[in-house]
């Protein structure tokens, strides 16, 4: 069977074109082998399951390990509507499991154990006893926590878990040897009521937990094997450096992501090319392709923003703006960002990766577009010259138009906050079909926002900034003639929101550094 790149479910190596993280999998076995109860937690589509599987085959060729893997999901609320019936489910889980594996006597000690679980205390005394007879290092792995960790229920048995580790060195105590949750959340973070009658006392019931740091970002070395196997297999030429280090450009080493860019390429791109190569240009072109499509993971994402306003205007302050924030642990909103993948902590919060910004600032262009019908007039051929390039500097002035015209009356706030969301609502309407603009939002005292334009086979550099005084406007066009300068470019525009009207300029052409730069004020 012909080997894909698998962007759903479970990878397999036999199957599907995989990153080489062995390295993260040697850690985690680490960890394993410690006895450590941990939470693989990270968001949805990072390879949790897939790593959780890889464990499970490896401890399973182990003679000293028995392994239980066991989700949740799929077995109905009614399990968890109280002890009496969690109990048993939770045994009969691990009966499934050493029945499919043919440990008979193992299977038989968990069936005889079912019938006298009707509590967690009961059900603590039945695992000491089979974890006693079984003799051997038991791991259980349970995959999708999310799916219960909003269940009280749920959390009482975690806290059961966590009171036999505390007391697992007392020659009376058996356990498990390592638990392992896969989930979103980190459950450490999750609190178990101690008793119906004390609400404001509360614990979690992971706090035993190890840290889990491994991180699951697969970097360019991981994804090289990959590609070098793609390409022997597929006889496609690929420079394996450079693509992995365009792939990460793009994605930060998201697994989702570089395994969907993977897969435009090959199902995509690949057929229609006449030679059978892999070029840079052919994973810019993934990109765009990725950020115009409809996935389950953009959904997901769209669906976090739009049910938490306060992450909403947060990820705006970053993605628009260019606000810096220190991460601060304790901070809910930054933490969801975080669990959800939008953001990541880099010396601050930054967007994930630059196809995340990319969709992210379509979705909130676009409901800015939704709001203002007026930014949807195409004005078809007025920004048309010859040779199919763009006329920048006459959608600048139209844009200005536009801003008097429409949003004269709106007070220094607006313009700040706003304005550059509607000059990226106004664009995007401009380039439908011929063009695309790729934003690059950069950490400055200006709080930048660079709009790379490719429109046909020209290249247009458009800086928004506010207006922050004269020397950082200096500051501002030293680095956008060095930016143009990595591009090969000897032009570029700026774009300056000026709240305070302080500036008479209107529009303004100079030479800076060599480069030819227009400036227009709003």
């Amino acid at each position: 069977m012909k080997k894909r790149f698998n962007v759903t479910g479970v990878c397999f190596s036999d199957q599907h074109y995989m990153a080489d993280t062995s390295a993260k999998f040697a850690r985690i076995m680490e960890m394993v082998e410690q006895g450590d109860y941990f939470t693989i937690n990270r968001p949805r589509q990072y390879g949790k399951t897939t790593m959780l599987f890889r464990m499970m085959e490896a401890l399973r060729q182990r003679p000293d390990y028995v392994v239980f893997s066991i989700s949740f999901e799929g077995i109905g609320d009614s399990p968890f509507s109280d002890e009496q019936t969690f109990c048993p489910v939770f045994l009969d889980l691990l009966l499934s499991g050493a029945e499919a594996r043919g440990h008979t006597d193992l299977a038989d000690l968990i069936r005889a154990a079912i019938p006298n679980a009707v509590s967690f205390r009961q059900l603590s005394k039945e695992i000491t006893r089979i974890a006693t007879k079984a003799d051997k290092k038991i791991a259980l792995l349970i995959d999708e926590v999310d799916k219960s960790s909003n269940n009280q229920l749920f959390l009482s048995f975690l806290g059961m878990l966590r009171d036999k580790y505390l007391r697992r060195n007392q020659p009376e105590e058996r356990t498990f040897h390592a638990v392992i949750l896969t989930g979103i959340h980190d459950v450490k973070s999750l609190k178990l009521k101690i008793s119906p009658e004390s609400e404001r006392k509360f614990n979690s019931p992971w706090n035993i937990a190890a840290d889990f740091e491994v991180d699951m970002n697969l970097q360019p070395a991981e994804i090289r094997p990959m590609l070098d196997e793609y390409a022997h297999d597929r006889a496609v030429q690929v420079d394996s450096p450079a693509i992995a280090e365009r792939l990460f450009y793009y994605t930060s080493g998201y697994p989702f992501l570089v395994s969907k860019l993977c897969k435009i390429f090959d199902e995509k791109l690949l057929p229609k090319k006449a030679e059978q190569t892999w070029t840079t240009h052919d994973v810019d072109t993934a990109a765009r392709q990725l950020i115009g499509e409809d996935n389950t993971n953009f959904q997901e994402m769209s669906k976090n923003l739009d049910n938490n306003p306060d992450l909403y205007e947060l990820t705006q302050n970053i993605a628009i703006e260019g606000k810096h924030y220190p991460f601060e642990i304790n901070d809910p909103i930054a933490t969801l960002g975080l669990l959800y993948g939008i953001f990541a902590n880099r010396n601050g919060l930054a967007i994930h990766n630059r196809i995340y910004q990319e969709v992210i600032t379509n979705k909130m262009s676009f409901r800015m577009m939704r709001e203002n019908v007026q930014l949807l007039d195409r004005y078809e051929g007025l920004y048309q010259l010859p040779g199919d390039r763009l006329d920048v500097k006459t959608a600048l002035l139209k844009f200005r138009e536009l801003m008097r015209a429409e949003y004269s009356q709106k007070d220094r706030n607006f313009l700040e906050r706003q304005g550059r969301l509607v000059f990226l609502a106004f664009l995007k309407p401009l380039l439908n079909g011929h063009g695309h603009a790729f934003k690059e939002p950069q950490t400055s005292e200006e709080r930048r926002l660079d709009v790379v334009i490719t429109y046909h086979q020209h290249q247009y550099v458009i800086e928004l900034k506010i207006w922050r005084g004269p020397a950082a406007h200096q500051k501002g066009l030293d680095q956008l003639a060095d930016y143009l300068d990595t591009l090969s470019l000897d032009a570029g525009y700026l774009l300056i929101f000026d709240p305070t009207k302080t500036q008479n300029r209107e529009e303004q052409e100079l030479l800076h550094q060599g480069k030819r730069i227009f400036a227009v004020w709003v």
